[in-house]
């Protein structure tokens, strides 16, 4: 009998360790991050704050699905034409390939192209949501993020592109973030590229994705890409555009036009370089005449000759958005988060499936990239944005009465909670305080019998924690705590609501 417990034991035992074997590794695909309460809410305020900005101009919303099929995104996949390459893609049940979408203008193209003359022209139309590329992940470059759009199609006017940039500085003036426009032509790039003799397709695509990435690698990096390659800090070697020393000489020479000395004096430089035609220049000065009719200064949009903008389908003005506020870590270091938006015209996008060119142009709002910048910058304000107030349980005999209190509290325009875990009131204090909630609501027998709520201030509590150093004393002074009737307890709470908002 002994030897047969034994023996269902260990049998028990090996089966429980296989089990244990068999679990899988709890881990985030790199370059996807989950994204929580606060920065969700962020983003979200993001979206409808620039949602409302394009409304006021006119533009109407249109949302297409996250795949398209990978023929539709031909050649204006972002790094290879391969379909798994790039994108996420696989294949349809009907064999053909679909790849999640990379950005929002390429299913655009397919929408207008679709519907034809029913859409009417000008199409104005704005969008939000998810895009997806299969790229090397980074800090502050994910594989994942919110994108949100705006773009104009069938207008060739300069002032169109005014407009879309007018609108990306709306934007971040309606969201309160410190920006900078920065403005080039991809034909003044042609005229770069004609002046180095550089000829062949291929090296034309290294060279632009070179300049593309001036800030990240510096002129040093940019040159070892215009030549053999570069090697960066993983080891993984980038082969290069293998130019003439003369030719690349002829581009960096050119990086130095960059912007700061106002629209106008840009063009003057460009005009003396002999580059591009006077439509090209005429095309900038309309640019320009259109950003000043609507308000936008030079400090807030420059032209600058080192804005490439990475995807091929640019075809005229390109624009790029940057952060002029700094950004530090928790430690107090300067973080770098590139470009937070960007746009240009893509007049050859449409014309993949009409073949009939179709002029458009639009800006795209980095909202993920956006919304890590001001975590970074800002983390405990964000934390607390959307905080709810925490009604304590003294026990389940009472929560009838905890749960009618958070309708009432919710009817009358707040964000409320009814803690439902099976901890101590102690606990329960700091649970409330690890979710930066403004106020905790204490309500026992004695406060349900005449009527009454306790509140607790956490925000004040908090306030008043950072300029006391005895311990003892803050707590048993009870700072912000109060008790008050049902409804001077809602107007009560509603004032600690204003005062968070407020700053105050």
């Amino acid at each position: 009998m002994t030897n047969s417990v034994n023996s269902q034991s260990d049998t028990h035992n090996a089966s429980g360790k296989n089990e244990a074997m068999m679990l899988p590794e709890a881990r985030a695909v790199r370059g996807f991050i989950d994204r929580r309460g606060p920065l969700l809410a962020l983003e979200r305020q993001l979206i409808e704050t620039v949602s409302k900005v394009y409304e006021t101009f006119g533009f109407s919303p249109l949302m297409t699905p996250a795949f398209e099929y990978a023929d539709a995104l031909g050649k204006f996949l972002p790094d290879q034409d391969r379909p798994n390459e790039g994108v996420f893609s696989l294949k349809d049940d009907d064999e053909q390939w679909m790849a999640l979408r990379y950005d929002h203008t390429a299913p655009l193209a397919r929408f207008v192209a679709q519907g034809g003359d029913s859409l009417g022209k000008p199409y104005r139309r704005y969008t939000y949501g998810p895009v997806w590329r299969n790229e090397k992940p980074g800090p502050g470059r994910l594989r994942e993020f919110l994108q949100c759009d705006a773009d104009t199609v069938g207008s060739s006017l300069p002032e169109a592109d005014g407009e879309i940039i007018a609108l990306g500085v709306e934007g971040f003036r309606a969201m309160g973030i410190s920006c900078q426009m920065r403005i080039n032509n991809r034909r003044i790039l042609e005229g770069v590229l004609k002046s180095a003799s550089v000829i062949d397709s291929a090296q034309r695509l290294i060279v632009l994705r070179a300049l593309d990435k001036l800030d990240r690698l510096g002129l040093e990096g940019v040159k070892a890409l215009l030549g053999a390659g570069r090697l960066d800090d993983s080891g993984d070697f980038t082969k290069g555009a293998g130019l003439e020393p003369h030719s690349i000489e002829a581009v960096l020479s050119y990086l130095s036009l960059a912007g700061g000395a106002g629209r106008g004096a840009f063009l003057t430089q460009l005009d003396n370089l002999n580059l591009v035609d006077g439509l090209v220049l005429e095309e900038m000065g309309r640019i320009d005449a259109a950003l000043t009719a609507l308000g936008i200064t030079s400090d807030e949009a420059v032209f600058d000759g080192t804005v490439v903008r990475g995807l091929e389908y640019y075809t005229g003005p390109v624009f790029e958005a940057e952060l002029l506020m700094d950004i530090k870590d928790e430690k107090g270091r300067k973080l770098s988060f590139g470009s937070v938006g960007g746009g240009g015209r893509y007049d050859d996008l449409v014309a993949r499936f009409t073949g009939q060119v179709m002029p458009a142009t639009g800006f795209s709002f980095g909202v993920s990239r956006l919304a890590q910048a001001l975590t970074a910058q800002k983390s405990q304000d964000i934390a607390q944005a959307n905080s709810p107030i925490i009604i304590l349980s003294f026990g389940p005999q009472d929560m009838g009465a905890y749960l009618e209190l958070a309708r009432d509290l919710r009817q009358a325009g707040l964000m409320a909670e009814v803690y439902l875990g099976s901890a101590g009131l102690k606990a329960q204090m700091k649970y409330a305080d690890r979710r930066g909630s403004p106020a905790a609501i204490m309500m026992g027998s004695d406060e349900i019998a005449l009527g009454t709520l306790t509140i607790k201030d956490l925000d004040l509590g908090r306030a008043l924690s950072a300029q006391t150093s005895d311990n003892k004393q803050w707590r048993e002074s009870r700072p912000g705590q109060v008790v008050l009737p049902r409804l001077e307890a809602i107007d009560h709470l509603k004032s600690i609501i204003a005062a968070r908002a407020t700053g105050n």
